[in-house]
């Protein structure tokens, strides 16, 4: 028997968290939140400052006052609330670095506390993925770290700190992005661990999440031949329903990664992921990071509603994920009802970030530091990748000279690094900023023949630190402008 189809399009509506492009909510957002629409998610384009959000969610808020307002805010390198001055506090490798849960506990609250003056209800976060390959080139910072039970302790204190905020936490990337070399939003990555393997380390973390209490949990574009050998976890019956809901015991919103990220989408296109990941268990549809028009919405609405009819998507499941979308707008509610107000004076972020600094300094560099008069400062930039964005500024340039007046700093990307970088330094000191250099051939090239010119050059990791090199290192597990300071300060030994 076919389903009727007149309240299918509000059904299909309440599952999709589309972006939008612009400051301010486009007329088709707030025609949509009154046909059904339940949720939204916000990105850096969408961000000049909190009062601005505050505004924004305000209007959306007079359209539909349960609206969920998602972000994708990890408070480290992948900020969205502070892209245009990089993130006031460390992300989960300092932190992990610190090992304090309750410190992790209270920067998140911190986060979550200013996310909900804002008017956000939904954080992607916290990423729960175990970086236990240092070749990973999506995760890396973004971890607590590579051993699973830590990132499970700080995965929990981060979920209880959030929500302890007013604010809903999503634990990600499920089952576990941390042991790829491939970036899901190009390709699908494989994961080939057996499941032994997953349930010691990969699991570790969600099943912590689960345990805290998490609102919700992020999937993953990721095939694991383990758990289901023909379809990535977005995508999978056996690992949203099987494993998510029925072993790890998950009552929650189960949201996708951007369903139009290539791993999905170029294998069964837009709309058809979309469909698949409702059918297999999800509950709410990501997109709108690069396909954020209404014609885009409205082919996922469609198609979902198409499904329903074609018998393709059973619509109890659509009711059921509708269903579930509505108990977690209806958390959010509450959440705001009992938020409490932010601290002032308080600055936890610089604290946290100050703690993950480590030194290790050889016989040689042992009288390097402190800086005392203005230094020469090379920074190699990386590539990006889309998850942490171009638009978010790094690097301790700008906050070492503050602290010693004249410095300068000079930035080379691959293509651009001259045979010796420090060469315009003379005899001021010199400051090698590297973002992974384990990663990076082309940057531990130059890296070694600015070392050989002047071994003397302190080195600054604002990444993993896989590779320690140089008579000084500093890492400070992150490139967040607090990480930036904390590292200023330790180099002129202002702290």
């Amino acid at each position: 028997m076919t389903a009727p189809t007149g309240h299918l399009p509000a059904l299909a509506a309440a599952v999709l968290q589309p972006g939008f492009v612009g400051t301010t909510p486009p007329p088709w957002v707030c025609r949509w939140l009154g046909e059904g629409l339940g949720s939204v998610v916000l990105f850096a384009r969408n961000v000049v400052d909190p009062a601005q959000v505050a505004v924004l969610t305000a209007h959306l808020r007079a359209e539909r006052p349960d609206v969920i307002v998602a972000i994708d805010e990890e408070a480290g390198d992948v900020t969205r609330i502070e892209s245009a001055r990089g993130s006031s506090r460390p992300g989960n490798f300092a932190l992990g670095a610190v090992d304090d849960p309750e410190l992790t506990a209270a920067v998140a609250r911190d986060l979550g506390v200013e996310l909900a003056a804002a008017g956000i209800t939904l954080d992607y976060a916290p990423d729960a993925d175990v970086n236990s390959n240092p070749a990973n080139p999506v995760i890396g910072v973004r971890s607590f770290g590579a051993d699973p039970t830590l990132v499970a302790q700080h995965t929990a204190a981060w979920v209880r700190g959030l929500q302890a905020g007013g604010v809903a936490a999503c634990a990600k990337h499920f089952p576990g992005h941390g042991d790829t070399r491939v970036d899901s939003h190009h390709d699908l990555p494989l994961i080939t661990a057996d499941r032994a393997r997953l349930d010691a380390v990969e699991l570790a973390p969600f099943r912590a999440a689960v345990a805290a209490g998490v609102q919700a949990v992020m999937t993953g574009h990721l095939l694991v031949p383990a758990l289901d050998p023909h379809l990535p976890a977005t995508l999978s019956r056996r690992i949203l329903s099987g494993l998510l809901r029925d072993e790890l015991g998950f009552s929650g919103v189960v949201v996708t990664d951007a369903v139009e990220m290539r791993a999905v989408a170029d294998r069964y296109g837009f709309a058809g992921a979309a469909v698949r990941a409702l059918a297999a268990g999800a509950d709410a549809i990501c997109v709108g990071g690069e396909r954020a028009d209404e014609s885009d919405a409205r082919e996922l609405r469609d198609a979902i509603v198409a499904a329903v009819v074609a018998g393709d998507l059973p619509e109890e499941r659509l009711a059921e994920a509708a269903k579930r979308v509505g108990q977690l707008a209806a958390w959010t509610v509450a959440a705001r009802a009992v938020n409490p107000a932010m601290v002032p004076g308080t600055d936890v972020g610089l604290v946290a970030a100050r703690r993950a600094v480590r030194v290790t300094a050889g016989t040689d560099g042992a009288t390097a530091l402190p800086l005392t008069r203005a230094a020469y400062v090379v920074e190699f930039e990386p590539p990006r990748n889309i998850a942490i964005g171009a638009e978010t500024p790094w690097g301790i340039g700008v906050p070492l000279g503050e602290l010693l007046p004249g410095t300068s700093t000079i930035r080379y990307a691959e293509p651009e690094v001259p045979a010796d970088p420090g060469a315009e330094a003379g005899d001021r000191p010199l400051v090698l900023v590297v973002r992974d250099l384990h990663r990076h051939d082309w940057m531990r090239a130059a890296v070694h023949r600015a070392l050989a010119a002047r071994p003397d050059a302190v080195v600054v990791e604002l990444g993993v630190p896989e590779l320690v090199t140089g008579a000084v290192h500093l890492a400070t597990h992150g490139a967040t402008r607090a990480s930036g300071q904390a590292a200023a300060e330790v180099l002129t030994g202002a702290r």
